[in-house]
C-alpha cells in the first residue's frame, strides 16, 4: 500500500523565502527586532539548562502578571505562530471554517488547511478592516475569525470599534486576535481583546522584543480555551535555554525595547517618504515595516541585496505580486545604509562602467598580452587560467596578475621585467602594432549615446591612463564620459576608492555601475553603488545585484 500525504500538505510546498544570491549583511525580509544585549545570556551560566526538561510556567506567570491576568489564561509556545497553529487544530477542522482577511499572515491559512477547515477569505488589501466583509462571510459553520493587528505585510491597524464590533456580532465565534506587532502600533488592543470572552489573543517576543531565535510566543484567553490549546501541542514546545533567556530579557529589557519601537515608528515613516521620492507606491504602517509597490519590485529587491541588503518579495503571488515589505532596522546607522542604498537603486544619478570585458573585448589584447607574455618566460597561460584568476579577486590589475601567474608557473621573474614584456607586446615596439589594434567595442556606440543622454557617464578601469585614454580616443567616446578614473588616481579595485573618486568627479552620490569581474562587483558595493555584472563568473555569488547579458538591458532597467 501507497503512502498518501494529506491532501492540504502535498499541495503546499514548505515555507521558503525566495533569496538573491548576493552576500547579505543587513536581514530586513523577516521583521525581527533590534537584538538585545550580549549580557543577556548570562541567565545560561547554568548547564542546568541544558539537561532538564522545560518548565514555562514560570515565565507563564510572569506574562500573566504584566497583563493582569491569572496564570492560567496564559500558555507560552514555540513562537505565535505554534500558538496559532494549536488554535486551529483545537477549534477548526471540515465543517468548521475560518473567516481570513487577506492577504495576511501567510501560516494562518496553510493551518488551517492541514486541519481540513473551509477558508473564506476577504479582501482586506489595505485601508480599514473590512468589518462589513467579514460578518457577512460568517454562518452556522464558521469557527473562527482572524483579526491581524497590525496586519502581516500590510502595517495596517484594525481599531477598537472594529474589534468591539465584531465581538458584539459573533459572540459564539472564536476570535483569533493576532497581536504580534502590537507593540508598534499607535493603539494596542490587548487590553480590549482579553475582556473579550471569545477571543484568543496571540504575542510574540520575536519582534519588538528581539528574541525571534528562540522562538517564544504565548497565547493569552480564558482557561478553557487555554486548556484546549495546550492539548493541541507538545509537552515541551519552547526550550529551557528560551524560557530562560526571556524571563531574563522581560524583567530588564523593558527600556530597551521601548527605544527600540520608538526608533522603528521614526524609521518607518522617513521609509515611506524615501520610497515615494523614488517614485514607489508606500503604504501607511503601523508595524515595524514598510510594504511598498515601486516600478519592478524584483529590481528593487535585486538592487538592495545588490547592496547587502535582503528584503521580501512575493513573485508570482495572487495578491502580493509586485509588492516589497522592508523591515525597518531599529538602528541609525543601518538605516542610513537602507536609504542610501534604495535611492541608489531607484534613483541613479550617474552609470559607472569598467572597460576590459563590458565596453571592449580584450582577449586578443591584455587577455593576449598575459599568456605571451607568460610564454615568454617559458610558462603555460590558457584563457580558462586567466578567467579562473579574474573570478577569484584581487586580480584587477593585469601586470601584476601576469607576474603572478608566472610565479605560479615557477619562474622566479622581476616584476619590473614582467611589467617590460607586457607592455612591449600591448603597445608594439619600433612602429610595429601591438596588441591594443586588435581591441574592438562590445556594444554600438549609439547605445552609449542613449545612455549618456540618460544619465552622466564615468569609466573606473585599473587601466594605466595612458591605456584609458587611447581607448576613448581610438572609439571617439571622449564626449560621452564626464569622469575617467585611472591606476593613477586610486588603489585598485576592489578597494572602493576609484569608485568613489568617479562619483567625487561627477558630482553624484548614487550610481550604478557595470563590471565583468568580482573585484569591480566589490569595489562596487563598498562604495554604496549598486553592482551589475556582465559575463564573467561568479559575479553574482561576489555581490552583483544582477547580471546582464546585454549592456542594452540597462536601458529597461533605468527609471
Amino acid at each position: 500500500m501507497a503512502i498518501v500525504p494529506n491532501p492540504a500538505v502535498a499541495s503546499n510546498a514548505a515555507y521558503a523565502v525566495p533569496k538573491h544570491p548576493a552576500p547579505i549583511e543587513l536581514k530586513l525580509d523577516a521583521n525581527e527586532g533590534a537584538p538585545p544585549p550580549a549580557d543577556v545570556l548570562a541567565a545560561l551560566a547554568s548547564a542546568e539548562v541544558l539537561r532538564r526538561y522545560p518548565d514555562a510556567r514560570a515565565l507563564e506567570a510572569t506574562l500573566a502578571a504584566r497583563l493582569g491576568v491569572p496564570p492560567d489564561h496564559v500558555v507560552v509556545t514555540c513562537g505565535a505562530d505554534d500558538a496559532l497553529d494549536r488554535a486551529c487544530r483545537a477549534l477548526l477542522g471540515p465543517g468548521r471554517a475560518l473567516v481570513l482577511p487577506v492577504p495576511t499572515f501567510e501560516m494562518l491559512p496553510r493551518y488551517a488547511a492541514v486541519v481540513g477547515a473551509p477558508i473564506r477569505e476577504v479582501s482586506w488589501p489595505n485601508g480599514p478592516y473590512p468589518v462589513e466583509a467579514v460578518l457577512a462571510a460568517v454562518d452556522a459553520d464558521t469557527a473562527a475569525i482572524a483579526l491581524v493587528t497590525p496586519n502581516n505585510p500590510t502595517g495596517a491597524p484594525i481599531t477598537r470599534d472594529d474589534l468591539a464590533h465584531v465581538a458584539r456580532a459573533a459572540p459564539d465565534v472564536a476570535l483569533f486576535v493576532d497581536l504580534a506587532y502590537a507593540e508598534f502600533a499607535d493603539d494596542d488592543l490587548t487590553d480590549l481583546a482579553l475582556t473579550i470572552p471569545n477571543a484568543i489573543v496571540f504575542r510574540t517576543l520575536s519582534k519588538a522584543w528581539g528574541l525571534a531565535g528562540l522562538r517564544v510566543g504565548y497565547a493569552v484567553a480564558r482557561p478553557e480555551l487555554v486548556r484546549w490549546i495546550r492539548a493541541a501541542g507538545g509537552p515541551y514546545a519552547v526550550t529551557t535555554p528560551s524560557v530562560a533567556l526571556a524571563a531574563a530579557w522581560l524583567e530588564r529589557g523593558e527600556a530597551t525595547m521601548r527605544a527600540g519601537v520608538a526608533q522603528v515608528r521614526s524609521e518607518r515613516e522617513r521609509l515611506r517618504g524615501v520610497l515615494e521620492r523614488c517614485g514607489a507606491e508606500a503604504h501607511p504602517s503601523q508595524a515595524n515595516f514598510v510594504l511598498a509597490r515601486p516600478r519592478d519590485p524584483v529590481w528593487l529587491r535585486d538592487g538592495l541585496a545588490g547592496l547587502g541588503i535582503a528584503v521580501r518579495i512575493w513573485p508570482g503571488h495572487p495578491r502580493l505580486d509586485g509588492l516589497v515589505r522592508i523591515t525597518c532596522p531599529s538602528n541609525e546607522e543601518h538605516y542610513a545604509r537602507l536609504e542610501a542604498a534604495i535611492e541608489a537603486t531607484l534613483a541613479p544619478e550617474a552609470l559607472l562602467f569598467d572597460v576590459d570585458g563590458v565596453l571592449v573585448d580584450v582577449t586578443r589584447s591584455y587577455r593576449r598580452a598575459i599568456e605571451e607574455t607568460a610564454r615568454s618566460f617559458g610558462v603555460s597561460v590558457s584563457h580558462e587560467d586567466i578567467a579562473r584568476a579574474k573570478a577569484a579577486g584581487d586580480a584587477n590589475n593585469d601586470w601584476h596578475l601576469t607576474h603572478r601567474l608566472v610565479r605560479e608557473g615557477g619562474v622566479n621573474a622581476p616584476f619590473e621585467e614582467v611589467k617590460a614584456r607586457f607592455e612591449a607586446l600591448y603597445h608594439g615596439v619600433d612602429g610595429a602594432p601591438g596588441f591594443s589594434a586588435e581591441e574592438r567595442l562590445l556594444l554600438d556606440p549609439a547605445l552609449l549615446e542613449r545612455l549618456a543622454a540618460m544619465r552622466p557617464l564615468a569609466l573606473v578601469t585599473g587601466r594605466p591612463r595612458r591605456d584609458a585614454e587611447e581607448f576613448v580616443t581610438r572609439h571617439g567616446l571622449e564626449r560621452l564620459f564626464g569622469a575617467v578614473v585611472c591606476m593613477e588616481d586610486a588603489p585598485v579595485k576592489p578597494d572602493p576608492a576609484p569608485v568613489r573618486a568617479a562619483l567625487d568627479r561627477l558630482g553624484v552620490r548614487a550610481a550604478w555601475m557595470v563590471g565583468d569581474t568580482p573585484d569591480d562587483v566589490r569595489a562596487a558595493r563598498g562604495a554604496g553603488v549598486v553592482p551589475l555584472g556582465f559575463g564573467g563568473r561568479g559575479l553574482s555569488e561576489a555581490g552583483a545585484a544582477r547580471v546582464l547579458e546585454t549592456l542594452q538591458e540597462l536601458e529597461v532597467l533605468l527609471p
